[in-house]
């Protein structure tokens, strides 16, 4: 249960991530309620997490793939680049997340 919560979380945190840039872009309500919606949402997930799953353990999971999903989107949707040192560094991420991960 744990696992599922924090992968919610971070995918909360992207559509938070998705909010602040369209928001930043038009200030809209909608796009204020991604904004504001998906980071609230993120937080009481992760902290729900925490039932689980040491603190630790999750925050560091919560990130990583909160980072790696924002990347994602922001490359796919926003036009931002793919080289191959960022889709590495990308690489990176997940294998530190699934490393945590499997030693929890």
């Amino acid at each position: 249960m744990g696992w599922l919560l924090v992968m919610a979380a971070a995918l909360m945190e992207t559509v938070g991530v998705v909010g602040l840039k369209r928001y930043s872009q038009h200030k809209t309500p909608v796009n204020m309620l991604m904004f504001g919606g998906g980071f609230g949402a993120s937080f009481v997930l992760l902290y729900q997490s925490f039932r689980y799953i040491q603190l630790s353990v999750a925050y560091a999971v919560w990130i990583g793939l909160g980072t790696a999903a924002a990347v994602l989107v922001n490359m796919l949707f926003f036009g931002e680049s793919r080289s191959r040192a960022r889709l590495l560094s990308l690489a990176v991420i997940v294998v530190g997340v699934v490393g945590l991960k499997a030693a929890s």
